[in-house]
């Protein structure tokens, strides 16, 4: 299993222009996951029983989070997933065109940026690319390789992996149109928006699944 790690002797070279390229300096490391922790990457050989196994822990960990706040406030009406990027400054424009995005296409959920974070995003350098993953222990995150978004369309890797945030799995062999195809249909493709399949999804899984979820929290 690969890990988020600091950038060290050549590689840091390269992270160090790359990020100069996004405007700000390497940010910290994203948790130092445990061998045994889920994530899911932007690109990927096939869709595996691992990566749908990562997928599911990542949704798991963000909807619990969330519907703790909500069990502890029950008047709140909207189901909002708050998440920081204080981790990931010089990904702030995409991160913000991503929940922009997501907010457009769906209506049972919103992403906003804000303190005590359902999530984070991280920054850095890592042979695996950008990926959305657990600490393992029930915390979500998504790492932003410096590489893979120069190579990629910053916007898509972004939108991508906060696709899984919100229950989305990878389908690497998908057209350009499917955002969960991820890096599969390669780097020509720019697309940042989910097609409608995936815009039904999410909202289904945040009706009835957030509500197991919220259930359980209350429990």
């Amino acid at each position: 299993m690969r890990h988020p790690r600091t950038v060290m002797s050549a590689v840091l070279g390269l992270g160090l222009s790359l990020a100069a390229a996004f405007g700000t300096a390497p940010a910290v490391a994203a948790p130092d996951a445990s061998a045994s922790a889920p994530h899911v990457a932007f690109t990927g050989p096939s869709d595996s029983h691992e990566s749908a196994a990562a997928n599911k822990a990542f949704f798991e960990a963000v909807a619990k989070s969330v519907a703790e706040k909500r069990a502890a406030n029950p008047g709140v009406q909207s189901v909002t997933i708050v998440y920081s990027t204080a981790n990931a400054p010089s990904f702030r424009t995409q991160i913000a065109n991503s929940a922009s995005i997501w907010n457009s296409s769906v209506s049972n959920v919103r992403l906003q940026e804000g303190s005590n974070a359902d999530f984070s995003y991280y920054e850095g350098n890592d042979p695996s690319g950008s990926y959305a993953s657990t600490d393992g222990h029930g915390n979500g995150y998504i790492f932003l390789d410096y590489a893979q978004n120069q190579q990629y369309d910053s916007t898509r890797v972004t939108t991508h992996e906060t696709g899984h945030v919100l229950g989305l799995p990878d389908h690497y062999s998908g057209p350009c149109s499917e955002l969960m195809s991820g890096g599969g249909p390669g780097p020509s493709c720019t697309n940042p928006y989910p097609d409608a399949n995936e815009r039904n999804q999410v909202n289904y899984l945040w009706q009835n699944g957030f509500a197991a979820a919220l259930a359980n929290a209350g429990s």
